[in-house]
């Protein structure tokens, strides 16, 4: 009996299986809560600085502008102008919360209801079509910036959701979403996405373009107005339909802004830029040193001119290479190609050096006129040699006794070689120094006929000194430099021009560049209403032909030949494609 008593009370003092399971089910959700937990402090640890993924770094962006303050186009931009709630139209911002999350406003960081409903909606179609992800959520994978499909990922995205949410309001959020989503060839904000869908920013768009901007962030590929235009549209209207029903806009707002959706336009092929902002890069960094910051560049490109040139360029070349240079008479440069075509070759011929051929005698002829000989000047065309060098004429043909003019016009090798054996050929290279290109040339009598190299830019130059009413002349692309809120970084202040050549040796030489586009001239092609005259050259074999010449705005250099100096055919001349060029430029 007393065995019978004890083995109650121990039985009653045994826990049941009930209990042991309550208490066994608790503890392993106790320890789950722990390695969860644990879990979710070891990728909270791994995150970087929420503040410094807020506050990304990136290369400066360095925006170019022409000489009117339009943009040409821009470098290293991988987000758009910073826009806020605050300073776009309204319905920019509602067009987004009306197809992206409409309950923004009032749910926290994830959308109950929204994934809720999601889930409901992929089981019902047996598809995973429905998303639930809040705008918060939305911003904290476009910070991230990763699309890696990992347990992690999602758990990193929802930590950063919940910061977003404690640190920042709802409008703060917004303005981080739509200057962070990527939308459009690696570019991110609905900024950039409108200057490349509709050539303007975002705070100038439409409501129909607010729309397709908005119907894209669902997959920006697939919705792209430029991509697929009618998917584009077609999710557009959707958008306006949502806005009406959220009360963000009319009926009759929607149905007019849904009668102009329209494709976008692709923004035009800045190539033909390329060859002139990859120059200025380099002036930039001489001028300021590597950006810091964000910079708008100031610079003296005519965009209506650099189109012409680029199109007149590529239209006369053929098989063959070449550049255009086109500066203001002070040395502004207005447009520069430095090739045919910028995407197959980024080479800038125009700063490649070469042999001008003729193109250099200009420099021997200011000589003679600077010691008192005129354009009636005679002179004598016969052949000539300076010990084992004697060059003849282009067509193996001598005039005798002719002028100046004459001799320069039909651009004759014995005369400049006379001359120079007069005049000295420091006194060549002297003035050449004085022009601003004497540094690099070899003291050779050849060098009279051009076989010294230099480039286009420098050709160009010298002729400019010319036509600048002999006043120097430094070749300048950037007027000034500026930060977004226009600080100035940097500010052309240009020194006083000195007087290089004498008034009356400028209207001499003016007359002789007249005659060379005159009927007779080598350079006849070049001729065209306004023009004031220009000179040809050719190097040895064909391998470069020249063209320099002005009208009243601009001065002009044309280059044509091959980048591996293989001779041209033999009818290649200055005055034949350069001159021509040059011509179709300016007429």
């Amino acid at each position: 009996m007393p065995q019978k008593t004890e083995n109650l009370k121990e039985k009653k003092s045994r826990p049941s299986w009930k209990w042991r399971l309550v208490v066994w089910i608790f503890n392993l959700c106790v320890l789950m809560g722990v390695v969860v937990a644990a879990y979710v402090m070891t990728i909270y640890l791994r995150m970087p600085s929420l503040d410094s993924i807020l506050h990304e770094t990136r290369a400066p962006a360095i925006i170019f502008l022409d000489k009117n303050g339009t943009e040409i186009r821009s470098a290293n931009r991988i987000m758009g102008t910073p826009v806020s709630v605050e300073n776009l139209p309204p319905f920019v911002w509602q067009a987004i919360v009306a197809i992206e999350d409409k309950r923004f406003f009032e749910h926290g960081p994830i959308d109950i209801r929204g994934i809720t409903r999601a889930a409901i909606s992929n089981a019902v179609r047996g598809t995973l079509a429905s998303g639930g992800s809040s705008i918060t959520q939305q911003t904290a994978k476009n910070i991230f910036l990763s699309r890696e499909k990992k347990m992690s990922r999602k758990v990193q995205e929802l930590i950063l959701s919940y910061w977003l949410e404690n640190r920042f309001d709802k409008n703060q959020i917004l303005d981080l979403y739509m200057n962070r989503v990527s939308l459009v060839g690696g570019m991110r904000g609905i900024d950039a996405a409108s200057r490349v869908m509709f050539q303007t920013g975002a705070n100038n768009m439409t409501l129909a373009q607010a729309a397709q901007i908005a119907a894209m962030l669902k997959a920006p590929t697939t919705y792209s107005p430029l991509k697929n235009p009618e998917k584009n549209i077609a999710r557009a209207r959707v958008v306006l339909t949502e806005m009406v029903r959220q009360g963000y806009i009319t009926l009759n707002q929607a149905r007019v802004a849904a009668q102009s959706l329209r494709p976008a336009t692709a923004a035009p092929d800045t190539n033909i830029y390329r060859y002139w902002t990859d120059f200025v890069m380099d002036e930039i960094n001489s001028r300021v040193g590597a950006p810091e910051s964000d910079l708008l560049v100031h610079t003296t490109l005519d965009m209506k001119l650099q189109e012409h040139v680029a199109a007149t360029l590529s239209s006369h070349v053929g098989d063959y290479q070449g550049a255009v240079v086109a500066m203001s008479h002070d040395g502004a440069v207005r447009a520069m190609s430095g090739g045919a075509d910028y995407q197959s070759s980024q080479f800038n011929r125009v700063l490649a050096a070469r042999q001008p051929g003729s193109a250099f005698k200009p420099v021997v002829y200011l000589v003679a006129l600077e010691n008192g000989m005129t354009p009636d000047s005679m002179v004598n065309d016969s052949p000539f040699a300076i010990g084992d060098y004697n060059p003849k004429n282009y067509n193996a043909r001598y005039y005798g006794d002719i002028t100046l003019a004459t001799a320069f016009a039909k651009s004759v090798n014995s005369v400049p070689l006379k001359l120079t054996e007069t005049f000295g050929i420091d006194s060549v290279l002297n003035m050449a120094g004085r022009l601003g290109v004497g540094t690099s040339l070899r003291r050779e009598y050849s060098t009279v006929l051009g076989a010294s190299e230099m480039s286009l830019m420098d050709l160009t130059t010298i002729y400019a000194v010319i036509w600048n009413n002999g006043q120097s002349v430094r070749p300048y692309s950037i007027t000034k430099i500026t930060d977004p809120m226009g600080n100035v970084i940097y500010e052309r202040n240009p020194s006083e021009p000195i007087q290089i050549l004498a008034p009356q040796t400028v209207e001499y030489m003016s007359d002789l560049l007249a005659n060379v586009i005159a009927a007779g001239g080598t350079g006849h092609r070049a001729a065209a209403s306004g023009v004031l005259g220009g000179k040809t050259g050719t190097s040895n074999n064909n391998r470069d032909a020249w063209f320099v010449g002005a009208n009243g705005n601009y001065v002009i250099g044309v280059w044509i030949g091959n980048d591996d100096f293989t001779p041209m055919s033999s009818k290649i001349t200055g005055g034949t494609i350069p001159a021509e060029i040059f011509h179709d430029i300016v007429k």
